[in-house]
């Protein structure tokens, strides 16, 4: 589920996805959205295992993502944009 917060910062909800399919819903995210949204919130969830937060912080690349930021909860990581 994604959902706009401002014309600027999205958020996206990949809980309970396989890893693979959260990799593309949010790849595909990141390719499809406008050039003003520099800022996307992942919640990934952090009670059921640490395979999506380690494929968000670790694995997932994108040419749009400047840096990624450890939210205050687990269950979440920023994505900063180009």
């Amino acid at each position: 589920m994604t959902r706009f917060i401002s014309a600027q910062k999205a958020e996206i909800d990949v809980h309970n996805m396989h890893k693979e399919e959260a990799r593309r819903y949010i790849e595909r995210f990141l390719t499809r959205a406008n050039g003003s949204v520099k800022e996307v919130t992942v919640i990934h969830g952090c009670t059921s295992g640490t395979v999506l937060r380690d494929m968000v912080r670790k694995g997932l690349r994108h040419p749009r993502i400047k840096n990624k930021v450890v939210g205050l909860n687990d269950g979440v990581t920023i994505l900063i944009l180009t």
